[in-house]
C-alpha cells in the first residue's frame, strides 16, 4: 500500500532546480513572465526589482513546488498510487506549465486512464513557450516522460 506523502518528491525539486535554473535578480522568461530565483513568478516580481538570497531562491521552490504537486495530486488522484517518479513528472510539468494547462490536457486523460505510453506520448507535445519549439522544454519534457515510464512495484 501506498504511503500519502504531501510534501514533493525530491526528484520533483530536482527537475525544478535543473530545468528552470537559478537566477538571483528577477528576468523575463522566454514566455514573457517577470521570474526569480528558480522559476518563481508572482505579482511581487518585478523587471528591475531586488535581487534574492539562494536561501530565499529555496523556501520560494519548496512553496511553489509543493502547491503545483498537490495540485497535480488534487486532479490526478490516482497519482497517489504511484511511483515518485510518476508524481514527479506530473509535478514538475503543473510547476512548469501551470495546474490549469494540466486539468484541460489529453495528457491528464491518460494519466487517469493509466495509458502510460500514451501518457509519454502526449507529455512530448508541450516544448513550446512564447510560440516557439524550446530546446529546454524538449529536454524536461524528456526526463518527464522517462519518469512516466518507470513501473510501480
Amino acid at each position: 500500500m501506498a504511503i500519502i506523502v504531501s510534501e514533493p518528491p525530491e526528484q520533483m525539486l530536482d527537475l525544478c532546480r535543473r530545468y528552470e535554473g537559478l537566477r538571483l535578480k528577477p528576468y523575463l522568461c522566454p514566455a514573457g513572465i517577470p521570474t526569480v530565483g528558480y522559476g518563481h513568478t508572482g505579482q511581487e516580481v518585478r523587471i528591475g526589482g531586488p535581487a534574492i538570497t539562494l536561501k530565499f531562491a529555496e523556501e520560494l521552490l519548496y512553496e511553489d513546488a509543493r502547491t503545483h504537486y498537490l495540485s497535480a495530486m488534487k486532479s490526478s488522484p490516482c497519482l497517489w498510487l504511484e511511483t515518485d517518479g510518476r508524481r514527479s513528472a506530473i509535478g514538475d510539468f503543473c510547476f512548469n506549465l501551470g495546474p490549469t494547462r494540466y486539468r484541460a490536457s489529453i495528457l491528464k486523460r491518460r494519466i487517469e486512464a493509466r495509458n502510460w505510453v500514451g501518457a509519454v506520448e502526449e507529455i512530448k507535445k508541450w516544448v513550446f513557450g512564447g510560440g516557439k519549439k524550446l530546446p529546454g522544454l524538449v529536454l524536461r519534457r524528456g526526463e518527464e516522460s522517462g519518469l512516466l515510464k518507470e513501473k510501480t512495484s
